[in-house]
């Protein structure tokens, strides 16, 4: 999920919200903690006014945009890393904090706050054109693995004259190293654009300037060892002329900026401008300057 929004502390919020109330929270022997005493010192805690602050966002994202994101996107989405974490799914969230019904509370405000950007922040012609000069389209290949160029370049010899669609496969399962892809054709598990962080520079860019069907004739170096790769899919790169290159394009400025926690920060400030917070604590009054600067609640007053 993005970095720039702090997930749930599991903190009782009801008890922060609840003010100067004496009820008892925790007795002993001759003693008590009532819910004023516990109030006061989460509302000191660095964790008990992030939680008031993810509250506060959460909510204010909700009200402009909660129609936006419905419940089977975000259940989509939890189903998705549930299964991408399989059997430490579970004990992974332990030991975040979350549960499963506060994490789904996360994704949703990812979510909401992605709409707020492209909502409140559009890239300029500008920005457009220097995205594209980097941008290559999602693309699928296949690969062999050895672990040395004369391995390689008699590989690329018995690939000559084959039709390489069925064979490059049985190569692949005889010859790679890659014991991640070998049995699956030298598939690259998913595809990938110039975004990818997770794939060798060098084996990126010998990918991309295949055509779809072709393969590299002479070996790709890399820390690994040799490739031989071969495109499976390719669109090719477009012009910007096409709606569907351009929101690509704009689709790449948009997932860089959802990281970018100054962004971030500005996008969710206009929100909560807009929902015109007021903070009735006046211990509290700093607890938005994270996007608001420094005492400068959307409205501030004192209780």
């Amino acid at each position: 999920m993005k970095k720039w929004i702090l997930g749930f502390t599991g903190l009782a919020v009801a008890v922060l919200l609840a003010g100067c109330s004496s009820s008892t929270v925790a007795s002993m022997k001759g003693d008590k903690i009532t819910q004023k005493e516990y109030y006061d010192a989460l509302k000191k805690s660095s964790a008990g006014q992030q939680e008031l602050r993810t509250l506060i966002v959460s909510k204010a994202l909700e009200q402009q945009y909660g129609d936006k994101v419905s419940s089977a996107k975000v259940k989509k989405q939890f189903n998705a890393m549930k299964a991408q974490y399989g059997s430490t799914f579970d004990s992974t969230l332990s030991q975040n904090g979350y549960t499963e019904s506060s994490f789904k509370d996360q994704i949703r405000t990812s979510m909401l706050s992605e709409v707020a950007l492209k909502d409140l922040k559009k890239p300029t012609t500008k920005q457009i054109k220097k995205q594209y000069k980097s941008y290559e389209p999602k693309i699928e290949v296949q690969h062999i693995l050895v672990k040395t160029k004369a391995q390689a370049e008699k590989i690329i010899s018995q690939l000559k004259g084959h039709n390489t669609t069925a064979y490059f496969g049985k190569l692949a399962k005889k010859n790679s190293t890659d014991t991640g892809t070998k049995n699956n054709e030298g598939k690259i598990g998913s595809s990938f654009d110039n975004t990818d962080t997770q794939l060798d520079s060098t084996f990126k860019a010998a990918a991309f300037k295949l055509k779809q069907g072709e393969y590299t004739t002479t070996p790709v170096k890399t820390s690994y060892g040799y490739h031989i790769i071969r495109s499976i899919k390719n669109p090719g790169k477009g012009s910007l002329s096409d709606k569907a290159t351009k929101k690509a394009v704009s689709d790449q400025i948009y997932t860089t900026w959802e990281s970018d926690t100054t962004v971030m920060n500005k996008v969710i400030a206009k929100v909560l401008k807009k929902a015109n917070v007021q903070i009735k604590d006046s211990d509290l009054k700093n607890v938005l300057s994270t996007y608001l600067g420094t005492s400068s609640s959307s409205s501030t007053s004192s209780n």
